[in-house]
């Protein structure tokens, strides 16, 4: 098995990447270094640290492969099921995962598990991500918190509903917040139904924080909501080098055309892929103002592929450019406002960003951002 999966890769990788030069990369060297160590691999965890150290030749991070235990997860996030409670991000070390969010309610709250804390995946762990996890079998994390020291926790996964991918907000007067976890499938026909009848003097607010993107056909459908139809706002070039140009397609559920409301979108570095071309296209058309910290920078377009033994590899099958021509691979968006939301302040409760962009918005700090220069910079 371990075999198939790695040709599998290695295969895909050579035939369909979009770019057919490998950005230079000698891939037969690579197979020579990399296969034997994935034959050899005792367990999901060598094997796929293999794999992954060979699609990091590529400098692109939306080339990567997912172990099964990962992949059901990603395919049950909206279904209830076995969990733990937290939101993992894996450290550039390749070592570590940092806690980035900690489910009220869950098994790692009642633990005391905060934000911020690592954990410890190397050789030797008791539990790492390219595990399962069962309803009532306890699993033991190697944890160290914020301060660097040691927390080692069992603790024991239960059944939780699954968190909703798109939420509305209207607890502010003249606010409308739009929190989007992904670009998952239903999000023009959901934001069209939020912008439905919408009063025309209510600001609307784009919460794309955290967001790894998604399906490239939801992003035109949330541009949909506030550009014209037929509006050009990208390109994308695949392998083999022909420019196929993105126009909006109107897919914003039933509404007859974009509304006028005035939008703020609120970006941080973990905003990803659709994520980033949603709020560029926006900022370049000047429709919105966009709040936060600079984006990812990993909006190459790319597909997913299942691999034999259920894990999945995903892999860049074409390059983007916005409607001005800026790449925004390896560059990200900066946003117009900078408001960086940092851990003491998700903490203390405390969101710095969204209390910029309402301002902006309430203000004339929006129109000011906007204008400041001739063409935005992303």
């Amino acid at each position: 098995m371990n075999q198939r999966v790695f040709d599998r890769v290695w295969t895909e990788v050579r035939s369909q990447y979009y770019d057919p030069d490998l950005h230079g990369v000698d891939w037969n060297a690579a197979r020579r270094t990399w296969r034997p160590i994935a034959l050899n691999a005792p367990d999901d965890r060598i094997l796929y640290r293999a794999i992954g150290d060979m699609l990091d030749l590529l400098d692109d991070d939306h080339a990567g492969a997912s172990p099964p235990a990962v992949a059901r997860r990603q395919d049950t996030l909206r279904q209830r099921r076995a969990a733990i409670g937290v939101s993992l991000r894996p450290d550039p070390s390749g070592e570590t995962w940092v806690i980035e969010q900690v489910r009220p309610g869950s098994p790692a709250a009642e633990a005391g598990i905060a934000e911020g804390w690592r954990l410890i995946t190397g050789e030797g762990a008791p539990w790492t991500p390219e595990q399962d996890i069962a309803e009532g079998q306890a699993v033991t994390l190697a944890l160290v918190d914020d301060e660097g020291v040691p927390r080692p926790l069992t603790l024991t996964p239960r059944m939780m509903d699954p968190t909703p991918a798109f939420v509305a907000d209207r607890s502010r007067p003249g606010v409308l917040v739009l929190t989007v976890d992904g670009f998952e499938a239903g999000l023009g026909r959901w934001m069209g139904e939020q912008l439905a009848g919408l009063a025309p003097e209510t600001d609307v607010v784009i919460d794309l924080r955290g967001n790894p993107g998604g399906r490239l056909m939801e992003a035109d459908a949330v541009l949909s909501c506030f550009l014209p139809r037929d509006r050009l706002w990208a390109a994308r070039t695949g392998r083999s080098g022909r420019r196929v140009e993105l126009r909006t397609g109107g897919g914003c559920g039933d509404l007859a055309g974009p509304v006028g409301n005035e939008v703020a979108v609120l970006v941080d570095a973990n905003s990803r892929s659709a994520a980033e071309l949603t709020p560029a296209a926006l900022q370049e058309a000047r429709r919105a103002v966009v709040v936060g910290a600079p984006t990812a920078g990993a909006v190459l377009i790319s597909q997913e592929t299942r691999l034999p033994d259920g894990g999945r590899l995903s892999l860049s099958r074409a390059d983007f450019v916005t409607s001005g021509g800026v790449r925004l691979e390896k560059r990200g968006v900066t946003p117009d406002l900078a408001a960086p939301l940092t851990l003491e302040d998700r903490r203390a409760g405390r969101d710095p960003g969204l209390e910029a962009a309402v301002a902006a918005l309430a203000g004339t700090q929006a129109e000011a951002a906007m204008a400041v220069r001739p063409a935005p910079a992303l």
